[in-house]
């Protein structure tokens, strides 16, 4: 992404992207959502703790734990960093044997407490919680249906409706409950749940988004992505698969359940692109290895006579190192990286041409200066921060600039789980290749095409979703659904973590 993104740096949320003080800067496609559980370990809180850290990757605005003993549910959320929210005496109060994770960033709802997950409720039954990443694409017209019948909701995310739903159901089981619930809705989730005795994972039926099921002696795991389960050293059982619900109870035993109808899969390809973790598997294949795919497709699709291959840190560079093997041409770390950057910073009051980008991100004159170099990216968005970055380096004395884009031109909002900006603000959705070249003042640039990145990925091209780059989006979404999502009927600034 154009934002000096680290691809998987804990400490660069949004707001070290932009302006002075931490200002928002929307030049990339953000991070969504990660979830985790745990089911049967004597440790369920710091297990939940340590694959929240790291899957921090999937969102830095919150993150919170529930977990359960005797069916009594405790739980610590905060907004933050993990590292930060999980201080050891606030994670001791979280006690249990089972329970759920979740890390946050707002696709939909704004960034306070009141909307950090997992979400918490008593209802009739006793008590649940709920943690989802995606995107519920028709979560307003529900929402308004169970405001008329007299539902009140605490929340501005779309993750709230999933609670209400699940407390009307008048199935036996907890289980059944959910699946009743999340056949109502339209668009992507990977949901973990508990109510305090079965801890309950389901993935839509289209698969949006990734979700594993995994071991740990007698213990059962649920995660986002396999990095969360290496950090516990876990075993890796299977994928879940698209529309399937699966259930672990005391016996020790895990049930399977289908209860949606068949679907293509319609997996986000922009979780091999940018999203997920290098070192994670989704989707059955290696997110490094299909990125090095990438770079490779990418590398002879468009050929450069240069004398360098670069990459903008750190979620580019497989794709950099893969345009490298294909080309022959020498990989060259010319950006050094600081990994130091918190979530805001002061800038000077005598203005630095482009700071926001110069603190995280400084090339390497050496590396630079009189070369012709390959400049590989995952994406661009807006553009405003690859020109910075490319400014940079002519001024460290590049002799010219090959800009090369490991996905094709993104033109269309994500509406699954993925915060895009309005399709307006993006650049491709304006200009043509020639004028985002001049823009961002490149001797040449060039995307990978659409059919390249699906064959990196070694899948049935059927099985994806590539609605930012075609604008063929698989399930319906209403013509409102920005403004309908985007502008709350109130507003709340408790824990808010924008501005100063």
């Amino acid at each position: 992404m154009s934002d000096a993104h680290t691809g998987r740096d804990a400490a660069l949320p949004a707001a070290a992207a932009g302006t002075a003080g931490g200002g928002n800067d929307d030049d990339r496609m953000r991070d969504e959502c990660g979830v985790f559980a745990v089911h049967g370990h004597p440790e369920a809180p710091k297990l939940v703790y340590l694959g929240l850290y790291a899957l921090q990757h999937r969102g830095q605005e919150g993150a919170g734990i529930v977990c359960a003993k005797d069916g009594v549910l405790t739980a610590h959320r905060g907004v933050g960093l993990v590292a930060d929210i999980f201080k050891p005496h606030r994670l001791a109060r979280v006690k249990g044997d089972r329970g759920i994770g979740h890390v946050r960033y707002s696709t939909f709802g704004a960034s306070n407490l009141r909307n950090v997950q997992p979400l918490v409720v008593d209802y009739a039954r006793g008590s649940m919680a709920v943690a989802h990443n995606g995107n519920i694409t028709n979560a307003a017209v529900l929402r308004e249906a169970l405001e008329e019948e007299g539902a009140i909701f605490q929340a501005t995310t779309d993750s709230e409706v999933i609670l209400h739903l699940l407390s009307r159901s008048k199935k036996e089981t907890f289980t059944e409950c959910l699946a009743e619930a999340l056949a109502k809705l339209v668009g992507s989730y990977s949901v973990v749940a508990t109510d305090g005795k079965v801890v309950v994972a389901a993935r839509d039926p289209l698969g949006f988004r990734p979700l594993w099921l995994g071991k740990l002696d007698d213990a059962w795991i649920v995660a986002s992505e396999t990095c969360a389960l290496d950090i516990i050293d876990a075993e890796w059982v299977r994928e879940i698969e698209p529309g399937e619900v699966v259930t672990i109870s005391d016996d020790g035993g895990v049930a399977s359940w289908r209860p949606f109808p068949k679907a293509v899969p319609k997996q986000c390809v922009f979780e091999f692109i940018y999203v997920a973790r290098p070192d994670s598997v989704i989707f059955g294949r290696s997110v490094d290895e299909v990125r090095k795919n990438l770079g490779r497709a990418l590398a002879r699709q468009a050929p450069v006579d240069a004398d360098i291959v670069m990459a903008v840190p750190d979620s580019s560079n497989p794709a950099a190192l893969g345009y490298s093997h294909e080309s022959g041409l020498p990989f060259d770390m010319g950006f050094i990286r600081n990994h130091y950057v918190g979530r805001t910073f002061i800038e000077p009051d005598q203005g630095i041409r482009d700071f926001g980008v110069k603190i995280k991100l400084n090339p390497a004159r050496n590396a630079v200066d009189g070369k012709r170099i390959v400049l590989v990216d995952d994406s661009i968005v807006r553009g405003t921060t690859a020109r910075k970055i490319i400014t940079m380096l002519r001024r460290a004395g590049a002799k010219e600039v090959h800009f090369r884009v490991a996905s094709p031109r993104i033109i269309n909002s994500c509406h699954y789980g993925i915060d895009t900006p309005n399709k307006t603000k993006l650049i491709a959705h304006n200009m043509s290749v020639e004028e985002i070249r001049d823009f961002l003042g490149v001797d040449s640039l060039a995307y990978l095409e659409l059919d390249a990145l699906l064959g990196a990925t070694g899948c049935d091209p059927a099985s994806f979703c590539a609605a930012c780059f075609t604008g063929i989006y698989p399930t319906a979404v209403p013509d409102d659904f920005v403004s309908r999502n985007h502008n709350p009927r109130h507003v709340d600034h408790s824990n808010d973590t924008t501005g100063p």
